[in-house]
């Protein structure tokens, strides 16, 4: 190497000495072989406060810790950049003044070109600041990991980009009923219902919380047991610091109790208004029935004057069309009054299974014969405080509603009592206590929701003009009100609907005409007009009635009141004969007294087996109250 070419390489070390002595940031030095330093930096002096005359020639292990010289760190760390030819770590070192800093160090082996060993090249830096940030940041991570884990009222977990869980906290735990073990590693979709996973729901989620950083609704979502809950969802996205999307966060809570409280609220309003509406329109129909009741008083009174008067045939036929329409008028007024809570009802504490057993007849004469009639009464009934005779009729007007809704073959009405202990508010407005159910079912053509919401207003129908005047059910309303019950509606398009009834039961009150003190008779005949005045007949001697217009209708009637006492039977009806009846239900109530009536005494006798009416009393049609007194008698 020439002379100019020694000094150029002089020239470079020298300034880069110089440039390596100025460095301020980094502590940069030179060890011998066996650990002292051998050189020093304005960086060096600056980081650990030696001076160059104070440390050059001393062992670098000063600058560490007494715990990491003791462990015999320093060595270890020569060790390492003499055998591998580099050593980096961090770690605490100690300054002159005894202070600490965190260091980041690199020390790397000098080898000449012979690859002898000639000393070692370090270079530190104070990180302290990083360090203490590090530390604060990880202790935030570790507080915010204690928080998330601590949540019971949230489920807070990672998921992936693709949906699997990565982490789980002990509200999720609580919530969804799984345990770490069981989810992590799984896809988020499993806790939406199947419906939802069909529907791609789950993947929807994540691809607008991906595209718009965010995604929130509410749903039902399914616990490890299968019962489902309904959760408010939050899904953030997480990106790093190049825009790279990392994964999901994801909390749920469960609102479930919270959106039943909501569902209560607008129930309870819907309620309100609901009785504000109808108390609104009762009393507006009540002032308006008063008044028009006046009107038909006048004009009954009219029509009486009339009828003293009138003389001539075609005046009296006027006056009969007249006093007709006056009735169905004052008819109306009643109904009106009966929903405006106004009319004045006849309370008797009556058991409802025998209101509805001695009505039987009528009720099912109601309809067309196409559809089935059907009783379901409860065993050991209650009383209840009723009007019988709006009962009747309230009864009479659903069924009527309920044969005209059926409007293909196999229709089917079903009247039905049960006992129920009902929870206060449970039933609409109903305060706590028990309760006679009386409903009316059918499976006709049901109504929708709106129609259901206005039933029991005055005048609305749904049916044709001309086929009803809308006040049927507002007159069932009204009486079940006045009678301290409620009336409910269920019904659907195409299923049918269910009507029911709540009637209090009597605080102590004993039904009128006990079964001690009222005999009870079934009157059995397939003549209508025949039947109807029979009943009445016995009506009038103080019986307790019960009416059958066939001789299978009246075997199910006795089945369901095995305490009527007298059977009073036509002998020629279609179907089952009077006689094949009497001989049925004395079979099955062997104490019962029966009366054959008949046009003629042959007819019965040529029914009975044998040409005998053995056990059997016999009843000549036309009969009047006395012959039938004498009967009763006669049967002592």
């Amino acid at each position: 190497m020439s002379k100019s070419s020694h000094e150029l390489v002089g020239q470079e070390v020298e300034r880069l000495a110089l440039f390596v002595s100025s460095i301020t940031d980094y502590a940069i030095y030179m060890l011998t072989p066996t650990g002292e330093v051998a050189s020093w930096n304005a960086g060096a002096q600056r980081f650990k406060g030696y001076t160059a005359q104070e440390i050059i020639g001393h062992h670098f292990s000063r600058f560490y810790t007494d715990e990491d010289r003791a462990a015999g760190v320093p060595v270890r760390a020569l060790e390492e950049a003499r055998h591998r030819g580099r050593f980096e770590a961090e770690g605490w070192r100690v300054r002159q003044d005894g202070s600490r800093f965190w260091a980041h160090v690199i020390i790397d082996a000098i080898r000449d070109e012979h690859g002898v060993l000639v000393g070692f090249a370090k270079v530190t830096r104070d990180i302290t600041k990083q360090k203490v940030a590090a530390d604060q940041l990880r202790d935030s991570e570790r507080r915010f990991r204690i928080l998330v884990q601590g949540v019971t009222d949230y489920a807070i977990y990672m998921i992936s980009p693709s949906g699997e869980i990565t982490n789980w906290n002990a509200g999720a735990r609580r919530i969804k009923g799984f345990e770490q073990d069981e989810v992590v590693g799984t896809n988020f979709a499993r806790f939406y219902s199947a419906e939802d996973q069909a529907d791609g729901a789950p993947q929807r989620a994540l691809a607008r919380a991906a595209a718009e950083g965010r995604f929130e609704a509410e749903g039902w979502r399914m616990r490890k047991d299968g019962s489902r809950f309904w959760a408010h969802v939050v899904i953030d996205a997480i990106r790093n610091e190049h825009g790279e999307l990392e994964g999901f966060a994801k909390v749920t809570r469960d609102i479930t109790e919270r959106r039943h409280a909501q569902a209560e609220l607008e129930k309870a309003r819907e309620a309100l208004y609901q009785a504000q509406k109808m108390e609104a329109i009762g009393k507006v129909t009540g002032g308006v029935a008063h008044d028009f009741n006046n009107l038909l008083n006048v004009v009954n009174n009219g029509l009486a004057l009339l009828r003293r008067t009138s003389t001539t045939a075609h005046d009296v036929r006027l006056i009969d069309t007249m006093d007709k329409a006056l009735k169905r008028g004052a008819t109306l007024v009643q109904q009106l009054l009966a929903f405006a809570r106004q009319q004045p009802l006849v309370k008797e504490h009556k058991n409802l299974n025998r209101v509805i057993s001695s009505f039987e007849t009528v009720l099912q004469r109601a309809g067309r014969s196409g559809a089935s009639f059907e009783l379901n009464l409860a065993d050991a009934l209650p009383t209840v405080e009723i009007d019988t005779a709006q009962v009747e009729t309230g009864l009479l007007n659903l069924v009527v509603n309920a044969y005209d809704a059926i409007s293909v073959p196999g229709g089917r009405i079903i009247v039905s009592t049960q006992v129920l202990e009902l929870e206060a508010n449970q039933v609409r407005k109903l305060p706590a206590g028990r309760y006679v159910a009386l409903s009316v079912a059918d499976n006709g053509h049901g109504m929708p929701p709106q129609t259901i919401d206005r039933a029991t207003e005055p005048f609305f129908t749904t049916k044709e003009v001309g086929k009803g005047t809308g006040l049927g059910l507002s007159q069932v309303y009204g009486m079940v009100q006045q009678s301290g019950g409620d009336l409910t509606i269920e019904s659907e398009e195409g299923r049918g609907t269910v009507i029911t009834l709540y009637f209090p039961v009597s605080q102590g009150g004993a039904e009128e005409h006990a079964d001690s003190e009222l005999e009870t008779v079934l009157v059995v005949d397939d003549q209508t007009e025949v039947l109807d005045v029979t009943a009445e007949l016995f009506k009038s001697l103080g019986f307790e009635v019960f009416s059958a217009s066939s001789g299978e209708q009246a075997l199910d009637v006795l089945k369901r009141t095995p305490r009527i006492s007298l059977l009073v039977t036509d002998v020629v009806m279609g179907g089952m004969s009077g006689v094949e009846l009497a001989k049925a239900a004395s079979k099955l109530a062997p104490t019962l007294k029966v009366i054959l009536a008949s046009g003629y005494a042959g007819a019965a006798f040529a029914t009975a087996s044998g040409g005998k009416l053995e056990g059997f009393h016999f009843l000549s049609k036309p009969y009047r109250v006395n012959d039938i007194v004498r009967k009763l008698r006669a049967l002592g």
